[in-house]
């Protein structure tokens, strides 16, 4: 058995990363994963650089810092970033560590502010991350220039529908490029209309003993879960679809590593939700202008959206409700980002967002509606929760590792399951009917192994295997 070297003090932490990427590769072509990658100490540091460290990763929506000013407090990895719109408007997101001494200059999640200020030493820095003072400057650094001594940004920082994602590495490619045919359908979701969408207050946090990619598989279109795990959904009226038919439709290998999930009526004719269930009279303000005749279509037959961003933004737009004896169903818009902790622990974020020519009335019913189902307290997130920790405690268990233990991730494959590969469909990417289907997924761990073996400054190519 290959094992890691470490620290005096340290525990081992068994298989070493390199030895399960290999056994990622060799088993992926036959649907199989090692179970370990989801508990092992060696592979959770190694993600921190090479994934968390290099891909573009979500930080905030623009409605959350609209005015000169304001910020939000956020994450890479397990490291703090402050995204601040700066007095000319523009974003910049920085490193939350002083110049000096490396302290946090950030006391809170949120506000407003022209200037973060160091508690230590007082140096202070604009929000554009300069460096504009310290206190007895022409004693202390008299003839230092402030130049070059500001808070380090991010590589690169790029927005695409609001929604602001950063990348710690020069080399990467930029965003539109990373995210490739996955934009074809952030489109169809988030370019309804030409108002966009703003999201309905701070995000919800909650820490889960998880691995964080558990968040991004299921994402990424586990649907096979929906009638065993969340039956009970179906039982108190949450949601309009009946299970049957809500599995008729569509998994989509967007790009490497970016996967989603449509549950689809078959016809724009057949009876049922519209528009991931939003009401009527929204609908009708949806349009063209921003996305084309396709897109449209394939959103107006859509019931439910899922997708997962790699590594770990996942989006989710569907109708439901917390209340079904009082209230029917609404679309619901939910965006979070898995936030990993370690190899055990994952904190979620979860952001609720709505259009914002929705009525204050739809946005307050979009809201309770969420709450009730995919939040902190809901009934879905309460039913995922628990199959996700006992995965982290399979794959961080020694008889995963000295049972030489694999994960099936064959439905779908040649010969098993009725999904079948479309090759009519007008939208990018590699896509399948119906969901039962697990290619989404196979896709994540594809790029997510690439990216965990490639060397630094240089970049998985953004085709598939087959093209």
């Amino acid at each position: 058995m290959t094992t890691t070297e470490h620290r005096p003090g340290e525990q081992p932490v068994g298989l070493s990363a390199d030895h399960l990427l290999r056994q990622l590769d060799e088993g992926l072509p036959a649907g199989e994963i090692p179970a370990a990658l989801f508990g092992n100490e060696d592979v959770y540091r190694h993600e921190l650089r090479s994934v968390f460290g290099r891909c573009w990763v979500f930080l905030a929506h623009e409605s959350e810092i609209e005015a000169r000013g304001d910020y939000v407090l956020r994450k890479i990895g397990e490291d703090n970033f402050v995204v601040v719109r700066d007095e000319e408007g523009g974003i910049n997101v920085l490193f939350d560590a002083c110049r000096h001494r490396g302290v946090q200059v950030c006391r809170a999640d949120s506000g407003n502010t022209s200037h973060f200020r160091c508690p230590y030493h007082g140096w202070t820095y604009n929000t554009k991350g300069d460096l504009v003072g310290a206190p007895l400057w022409r004693n202390a650094f008299g003839g230092m220039s402030k130049e070059g001594n500001g808070l380090v940004p991010a590589a690169k920082v790029a927005s695409y529908h609001g929604l602001v994602f950063a990348t710690l590495d020069p080399s990467a490619p930029p965003l539109a490029e990373y995210l490739g045919g996955m934009t074809w359908y952030l489109d169809l979701v988030f370019g309804l209309n030409a108002e966009g969408v703003e999201v309905l207050g701070p995000p919800q946090r909650f820490v889960i003993d998880a691995n964080w990619k558990s968040g991004a598989d299921n994402f990424s279109g586990d649907d096979y879960h929906l009638g065993t795990l969340h039956r009970s959904v179906w039982e108190i009226g949450a949601f309009p679809v009946p299970f049957r038919e809500n599995m008729l439709g569509y998994h989509i290998q967007a790009s490497p590593g970016h996967s989603l999930s449509f549950s689809m009526a078959p016809t724009e004719d057949e009876p049922g939700p519209k528009f991931f269930g939003y009401p009527e009279e929204l609908t009708k303000t949806f349009d063209t202008s921003r996305i084309s005749a396709h897109q449209l279509d394939v959103a107006r037959r859509s019931r439910v959206f899922v997708g997962n961003v790699f590594p770990n933004f996942s989006i989710l737009a569907l109708p439901m409700t917390e209340d079904g004896a009082n209230h029917p169903p609404t679309g619901i818009l939910t965006i979070r980002t898995w936030q990993p902790k370690g190899p055990g622990q994952v904190e979620v974020w979860n952001w609720f967002c709505a259009y914002k020519n929705m009525t204050p009335e739809q946005k307050d019913r979009a809201y309770k509606a969420g709450l009730g189902t995919f939040s902190m307290g809901g009934s879905f997130e309460m039913d995922d929760t628990e199959p996700w920790i006992t995965v982290s405690r399979t794959g961080r268990s020694v008889a995963a590792e000295v049972l030489d233990f694999k994960l099936n991730y064959q439905m779908g494959m040649p010969g098993i399951g009725i999904a079948k590969r479309v090759e009519e469909w007008p939208g990018p990417g590699i896509v399948y009917w119906t969901r039962y289907e697990e290619g989404v997924q196979r896709n994540l761990f594809s790029f997510y192994s690439r990216m965990m073996q490639a060397a630094p400054g240089q970049w998985p190519d953004f085709t598939f295997d087959d093209e």
